[in-house]
Order: structure tokens, then C-alpha cells, then sequence
């Protein structure tokens, strides 16, 4: 399985997801209708001196669009991942420049999850992550099979807590 950055000597991956793929239906969406009316457009366009340019306008802001509405959120969508280690919770986002954030397994104190008559239907969900200390409460949306990543963190929190119980009797 591979893992986004380095991790501890005895540390291990567990499991890695993305955001769920209906985040990127709309961009998704966007395109057809923005290839369609350029398509459309470019064909009403009468012949003439004027249509060359015309057809190239609306060329450039088809391209415009695309980058903008389409390709941007596909690529935040494909660069962000959940990692779940032996040891934390990580987070990772970013195109240009990347964003992390660790959350150590011991650090949490209580993991759910919901979702709603859709999310059920497409098999995702919300989870919610409380930590102790200044991080509070992390709300993580669109979380593709939430109810076995939830169970997955909960199992993990518990094996580090008796990991280092173990430890402390030593």
C-alpha cells in the first residue's frame, strides 16, 4: 500500500482513501455542458470574417472554464488523501503546495460517523473525529465506506492505547 510521506520506524499504513468520487460529479457535470455549448456554440456561428475570431472566443473560454471549474477540483479531489497508520491519522491536500495535518491515535477520544439516504445509496459518509488538546473536533465530509474507516480508527485508537499500557507496565 503506498504511503504519502515518511512514517516512523514502527509505524505502518493501514488504510488510505480519497474523498469520495461524487465530489467530483459536478465538475464532472460542468464539463459536458461546457464542451456541449462550446460545440454548439461554434457550429451557430455564422461563416464569415468575424468567425474565426468568434469560434477562437469561444474556444478560450471553454478553456477557461474547464481549468477553472473542471480541472482544479479533479485535482484536489485526486491530491487529497486520509491515511490511517498504526500510529495517527493523517491528512494530506494540496496541488500546488501541500497541507498536512497528524492526529495521534492516543489523542483521540471518540470517532462517528453519519450519513444520509444518499450518502447510504453511493456508500459514504461524515466522520467526525474528536481529539483532546487544542485540535477539538475534526469534521471530515464525503468519506467513501465511513462506517469502515470509523470502525478501522476506533480499533486503532484502542490497539495504541493497550500498546502503550503494555509499555508503561515494562
Amino acid at each position: 500500500m503506498p504511503n504519502y510521506g515518511p512514517l516512523a520506524e514502527d509505524e505502518r499504513s493501514v488504510l488510505l482513501v480519497r474523498p469520495h468520487w461524487k465530489t467530483i460529479l459536478r465538475p464532472l457535470f460542468l464539463l459536458v455542458i461546457t464542451v456541449a455549448a462550446a460545440l454548439a456554440l461554434i457550429v451557430v456561428i455564422p461563416s464569415g470574417s468575424a468567425a474565426k475570431v468568434e469560434r477562437l472566443a469561444v474556444g478560450i473560454v471553454a478553456i477557461v472554464i474547464l481549468l477553472a471549474w473542471v480541472l482544479a477540483p479533479i485535482l484536489r479531489w485526486r491530491m487529497t488523501t486520509y491515511e490511517l497508520t498504526s500510529r495517527r491519522l493523517r491528512l494530506r491536500d494540496g496541488v500546488l503546495s501541500r497541507k498536512g495535518r497528524d492526529f495521534p491515535l492516543l489523542r483521540i477520544s471518540d470517532v462517528s460517523f453519519s450519513h444520509g439516504p444518499i450518502d447510504r445509496l453511493l456508500g459514504c459518509g461524515r466522520l467526525v473525529v474528536e481529539s483532546a488538546g487544542e485540535h477539538g473536533q475534526l469534521v471530515l465530509t464525503e468519506i467513501p465506506k465511513v462506517e469502515q474507516v470509523q470502525a478501522t480508527l476506533f480499533q486503532l485508537v484502542e490497539d495504541e492505547q493497550q500498546r502503550l499500557s503494555g509499555d508503561e507496565r515494562r
